[in-house]
C-alpha cells in the first residue's frame, strides 16, 4: 500500500519540478498538502460599470481556473468566489465574498488562494495583513498573476506586504486623481450631476427654471411663506394642510425626466431653503462630509448643508434665480437663528413661558435659559456661572409670569393706535393668500384635464380590434376621470370655505377685533405660538437686572427698531426678610397689632397700603398676618399682661382653678351664668369670679344635664358685681 501511495506522489513532484508557469515562475511550493485542499478562485471588479464594460479583466480572472489546473488540481477541488463583483475593496466590511474566503481558510479548507492582482483581495492594508496572517497560520499559499507566494516564507512575506501597501496606495492615488478632476471642473462651474426641484437640465448642459407653471409656482410659494411664517416647519405645516404638492422630476427609472408631484418632507424643504442655487448662485462642496474633517470642531457641528462662506465653490449670477443673494442670506440667518441653542433665540414653540430667547442677563449681557419643571411656573435663569469662573454668583431667576405680563401689556399698549390699520392689512394679506390658494387648485384642475385628454387620445388612437391595449387605456382613462373629478369636487369644499373675497361680514367681524385685543389676547384660541410670534414682531430684546437679595426687578425692553424702555416689576422673594420695605412692614404690623385689631382687619389695612406678601406677592390674608406676627413674635390678647382687672381670669386659667374642661366655662359665660366680658378685638373671653363666685361654681360644676337653669335658679345666678373703683 505504501508502494501505491507514494508512486504517483513522486510523479506528481517530478511534473511539479518540469512544468513551469507561463509566467516564468516554477511552482515548486505546492506539496501534496496543498493539493488535497481547495484551489481558492477570488474575482472582483470595483463598480457595476466595470463589470459591465471591463469583459477582458473579468474573462483573465475567471481564466485562474486553468492556472489552478495546471499546478495539479482536479475541477472538483477548485472553488471560484465572485460574489463582491461591482464591489470597492477599500474594506472588507462589505464583501461578502472576501468573509467567504477568510472562513474556509479558517476551517483549513483552503491550500491557495488565486487572485489576478493583489488588488483583487484587498485595497487595505489591514485587511490585507489579516489575509496573509491567516493564510500563515494555516498554510495557506496565496498566487497572482506573477507568482506564488508562501505566508510562511520571510522574502515572500516582504514581498507580499510591499505589493499590499503598493495597492493601497494606488487606490489613494486613483481616489486624489478623480477628486483633483472633479474639483478642477467644479471650480470652473461646469459640474452638474443633477438639479433640485424647480430646475431641468438641458442635454447640452444648461440649466433652465423648469418649464411647467405649477412647478415653478410651488417654489416661489416656498420662498414666499418661509418670508411670512418665519419657520420651515411653519411652511411645512402650511402646505400640508392646504394639500399643495411639489414638482419632481425623475432622476432614474423608465419615466426618467417626467414631472411627478408629491406631498413636501421637512427635508425637501430645508434641501430648498438652503441651496444656493435658488439664488442664482453654482455651489460645490455644500454639504459637510465628515469623513474628509478631521478637525474636531468640525466634526461636532450639525446640519447636512454648510455655510454660504464655508461652501467650496460658490459662483454668484450663474443659475436662473428665483431669489436674490441678499434674500438667501437672510433666509440663513432666519434658520440659524431657528435653531434652539444659547447663541440664538429659537422658533416659536407652544411653552407657556413667551420670551424664551428674548431674555438676557443684564449682569453677565447672556442669553438666560428657559426652565421648565413639572411642579413649577416656567422661570428664566442665568446659569452662566457654572461655565464661566471668573463670574462671582449666581446672577438670578426669575418665574417667567411676572416679566411676560409686563411685556404683554406694553405690547398690546404699543398696537392699540394702529389696531384699525392692522386689521384693514390683515384683510388684505387673507384675500392675497386665497387668492394664491385658488391659484394653485386652478393649475392642479388644469393638468387633471390635460391627463384626461391625452388618455383619451391614447383610447382613440388604438385600433378597434385590439382589445387587449384597448381595455387597458380605457382603465387609465377612466382613472384620470376619477381623479379629476375629486379635485374638482375637493376644489368646490374650499371655495365654500375660503372663498377668494372677504364677505361683509367677515370684514366687520375682522375690523369689530381691534377694538377688543386684550380679550384676544387672553382667549383660549389665540395659542402661545401666536403671542410669541406678535412679540417678537415688536421685541428685539428683553434685558433682566435682577437683585437676589429683594424683590426688584430691572425690565429694560428693546423694540425692533432701536427705541428701548426701561421699566420695573417686584418678583416673588422667599423670606419677608428679602423685601426692600420689611422694616415698614414690619412696624405697620406692630401698630395695627397694639390698636387690638384683628387679623382680617390687620390684612384689609395692609393691602390698602399697597403691601404685598414676599412668595407669591399677593394681597395679605389672616392666615398670612397671623405667620407675620408669630415670625415677629408679638404676643396676642390672651395671657396679655394688663388686661385682668381684680377677681378676673382668662378661661383656661378658670378653667384649671375650677378642675373643669375649657368648653364647660366657655359655656357658663355664653349662657350669662356669670360675669365676663370679651377683649377689645371680640377674640377671647374674660370671666370676673370672686371668693364667693369660685365657690358657687364649685358646686355648679357638679350638676349635670340640661334641667340645671329649671332646677337650680340660685347657682346659675351669679352675684352682683361691685363697682369697679377705677372706672
Amino acid at each position: 500500500m505504501n508502494a501505491i501511495k507514494t508512486t504517483p506522489n513522486r510523479d506528481r513532484s517530478d511534473n511539479q519540478k518540469n512544468v513551469s508557469s507561463p509566467f516564468g515562475m516554477h511552482t515548486s511550493k505546492v506539496q501534496d498538502g496543498h493539493l488535497c485542499k481547495l484551489a481558492i478562485v477570488y474575482v472582483r471588479q470595483s463598480t457595476q460599470r466595470q463589470v459591465l464594460e471591463n469583459r477582458e479583466s473579468r474573462e483573465r480572472q475567471y481564466a485562474l481556473v486553468q492556472r489552478a489546473k495546471q499546478l495539479g488540481w482536479v475541477q472538483d477541488r477548485i472553488l471560484v468566489i465572485d460574489d463582491d463583483q461591482g464591489i470597492s475593496g477599500s474594506s472588507a466590511d462589505n464583501r461578502p465574498g472576501f468573509q467567504r474566503l477568510m472562513t474556509e481558510v479558517s476551517l483549513r479548507h483552503v491550500g491557495m488562494v488565486l487572485g489576478l492582482e493583489l488588488s483583487r483581495l484587498s485595497r487595505s492594508c489591514k485587511d490585507w495583513h489579516h489575509l496573509i496572517e491567516v493564510c500563515g497560520l494555516f498554510g495557506t499559499l496565496l498566487g497572482d498573476e506573477d507568482a506564488i507566494y508562501d505566508p510562511l516564507d520571510c522574502n515572500d512575506r516582504l514581498l507580499l506586504g510591499m505589493k499590499g501597501a503598493m495597492s493601497e496606495f494606488e487606490l489613494v492615488t486613483i481616489k486624489n486623481r478623480l477628486i483633483r478632476g472633479v474639483r478642477n471642473k467644479a471650480a470652473r462651474g461646469e459640474l452638474i450631476l443633477s438639479v433640485p426641484i424647480g430646475y431641468v437640465k438641458l442635454p447640452n448642459g444648461e440649466v433652465e427654471k423648469d418649464p411647467d407653471e405649477q412647478a415653478r409656482s410651488m417654489v416661489e410659494l416656498v420662498f414666499a411663506k418661509f418670508e411670512d411664517l418665519g419657520s420651515a416647519y411653519g411652511v411645512f405645516r402650511y402646505l400640508a394642510d392646504n394639500q399643495l404638492k411639489l414638482g419632481f422630476r425623475l432622476h432614474k427609472g423608465p419615466h426618467r425626466g417626467e414631472l411627478e408631484f408629491r406631498l413636501p418632507t421637512l427635508a425637501r424643504l430645508l434641501n430648498i431653503l438652503k441651496h444656493p442655487i435658488y439664488a442664482g448662485a453654482y455651489g460645490y462642496g455644500m454639504r459637510r462630509n465628515c469623513k474628509m474633517h478631521r478637525n474636531l470642531d468640525r466634526l461636532s457641528e450639525k446640519g447636512w448643508f454648510l455655510s454660504p462662506e464655508d461652501i467650496g465653490v460658490c459662483l454668484k449670477d450663474r443659475m436662473p434665480a428665483y431669489i436674490t443673494w441678499d434674500q438667501f442670506l437672510a433666509n440663513q440667518r432666519k434658520l440659524q437663528e431657528n435653531r434652539s441653542s444659547r447663541t440664538s433665540k429659537g422658533v416659536p414653540r407652544r411653552g407657556h413661558a413667551l420670551l424664551a430667547g428674548l431674555v438676557r442677563c443684564g449682569s453677565c449681557r447672556r442669553q438666560m435659559t428657559t426652565s421648565y419643571k413639572t411642579d413649577k411656573l416656567p422661570s428664566y435663569r442665568c446659569d452662566e456661572f457654572m461655565r464661566n469662573q471668573t463670574l462671582e454668583g449666581y446672577c438670578g431667576r426669575l418665574a417667567a409670569k411676572w416679566v411676560d405680563d409686563l411685556v404683554s401689556s406694553q405690547v398690546l399698549r404699543a398696537v392699540a393706535p394702529a389696531a384699525l390699520k392692522l386689521s384693514e392689512a390683515a384683510m388684505t394679506e387673507i384675500e392675497i393668500e386665497r387668492q394664491e390658494l385658488h391659484r394653485q387648485w386652478s393649475l392642479k384642475i388644469e393638468r387633471s384635464r390635460q391627463e384626461c385628454d391625452r388618455a383619451r387620445r391614447q383610447y382613440q388612437a388604438v385600433e378597434p380590434e385590439n382589445r387587449l391595449v384597448a381595455r387597458t387605456l380605457e382603465s387609465e382613462w377612466e382613472a384620470a376621470l376619477i381623479d379629476l373629478q375629486n379635485i374638482e369636487e375637493d376644489y368646490e369644499r374650499f371655495k365654500s370655505d375660503a372663498p377668494t373675497e372677504l364677505s361683509d361680514q367677515e370684514k366687520l367681524k375682522i375690523q369689530s377685533l381691534s377694538t377688543s385685543l386684550p380679550e384676544i389676547w387672553a382667549a383660549d384660541s389665540t395659542t402661545n405660538e401666536h403671542r410669541k410670534t406678535i412679540i417678537r414682531c415688536l421685541v428685539d430684546q428683553v434685558v433682566l437686572t435682577i437683585d437676589d437679595g429683594t424683590e426688584n426687578v430691572d425690565v429694560t425692553i428693546l423694540w425692533q427698531g432701536g427705541f428701548r424702555s426701561q421699566h420695573a416689576i417686584c418678583k416673588a422673594v422667599g423670606s419677608y426678610t428679602q423685601l426692600s420695605d420689611y422694616k415698614q412692614l414690619c412696624a405697620r404690623v406692630e401698630e395695627l397689632h397694639r390698636q387690638g385689631l384683628h387679623h382680617r382687619e390687620i390684612a384689609a389695612q395692609l393691602n390698602q397700603d399697597g403691601f404685598r406678601t414676599a412668595r407669591t406677592r399677593g394681597r395679605f390674608t389672616y392666615q398670612n398676618v397671623g405667620d407675620l406676627i408669630r415670625r415677629l413674635n408679638l404676643r396676642g390678647e390672651l395671657f396679655r399682661d394688663g388686661m385682668l382687672g381684680k377677681d378676673e381670669w382668662w378661661i383656661p386659667d378658670l378653667a384649671q382653678k375650677l378642675g373643669v374642661i375649657q368648653q364647660k366655662v366657655h359655656y357658663w359665660a355664653k349662657q350669662g351664668w356669670g360675669h365676663s366680658r370679651r377683649t377689645p378685638t371680640g377674640k377671647h373671653w374674660i370671666v370676673w369670679a370672686d371668693r364667693d363666685e369660685l365657690r358657687r361654681l364649685r358646686k355648679l360644676k357638679k350638676l349635670h344635664g340640661s334641667y340645671i337653669a329649671k332646677k337650680h335658679p340660685v347657682l346659675v345666678m351669679p352675684k352682683e358685681r361691685p363697682a369697679d373703683p377705677d372706672s
